[in-house]
């Protein structure tokens, strides 16, 4: 298919999210289905591979008690009939196993499988579920798989251009950096200025170690980078200093130190609003 034509949400996720015309939603066989849980299957095309046991037990209490409130949405699956394959809400469906329910609410859809990947998608990343590098494999499949370009990407999970670019060079870190990634216990935000780093391993270590911050971690690099080529290397306490300044504006700044102790405070803005913050502080009386 030519992603780069695709113009909105595609006929799946109108139909998932609520963006449908009656005509449409009649190709969707029907709202309220009732389908035996041994007769679906999880959707090759999930990106999350992840699920938080004690969320899943959280939910499979909430089913116990009150059921599942929301259909899960389905397709027909390959394997032959009265199977299905799950487009969206198989963390709903392994709830409600350990909840002991035999039968579930579906709604079923006709989808391709670009159609079903990219309900997977959006209805995780809308719900925030997905860690970084589920994120990425899930844009990455969309780009190798069904050739969309991050432009298409971008539109279809309106993130910016730029967010797909920079998850999906995450990619590209070393096997352990991106087991921190999955675990949580490293944020993109740290793990970004790691890439192409050839110690980005022990580096990822220092960091979750220390706990530093996404911004602390881009000084920490540039200064392990001057070292390396006998320049002065940026003053920890400098960093304090800037890290406190920014805590307290909200802005990014940038203190340029010389070894005679002169430099400059470069305060960055991004609109009027923040100009003028920067404005009303320096020139209060």
């Amino acid at each position: 298919m030519n992603a780069g034509k695709k113009k909105g949400l595609g006929r799946g996720l109108s139909a998932l999210f609520g963006d449908t015309s009656p005509k449409e939603k009649t190709q969707a066989k029907n709202e309220n289905n009732i389908v035996a849980i041994a007769d679906l299957s999880r959707n090759p095309y999930q990106p999350r591979q992840n699920f938080k046991e004690d969320k899943l037990e959280e939910l499979a209490n909430s089913i116990r008690k009150n059921g599942i409130i929301q259909p899960i949405a389905v397709r027909p699956s390959k394997s032959g009939s009265g199977k299905y394959e799950i487009i969206a809400g198989e963390r709903r469906w392994l709830a409600a196993q350990r909840a002991g329910l035999h039968q579930i609410p579906v709604t079923i859809l006709d989808l391709s499988d670009v159609e079903s990947l990219e309900v997977a998608i959006v209805e995780n990343i809308q719900r925030d579920d997905l860690n970084p590098i589920e994120e990425a494999k899930g844009y990455k499949r969309l780009n190798e798989e069904f050739n969309y370009d991050h432009e298409s990407i971008s539109k279809l999970m309106s993130k910016s251009r730029s967010h797909i670019s920079n998850t999906l060079r995450l990619l590209s870190l070393p096997s352990d950096v991106i087991s921190m990634l999955e675990e949580g216990s490293l944020t993109s935000g740290q793990a970004r200025p790691l890439i192409g780093i050839s110690n980005a391993s022990s580096i990822a270590e220092e960091i979750v170690t220390k706990n530093y911050s996404a911004r602390k971690v881009e000084y920490l690099i540039k200064s392990k980078k001057q070292s390396s080529k006998g320049e002065k290397v940026v003053d920890p306490d400098i960093i304090k200093i800037q890290e406190r300044i920014e805590k307290i504006l909200g802005l990014k700044v940038n203190i340029l130190n010389k070894k005679n102790n002169k430099g400059r405070v470069v305060i960055e803005y991004k609109n009027l609003d923040q100009f003028e913050l920067i404005s009303d502080l320096l020139t209060k009386n």
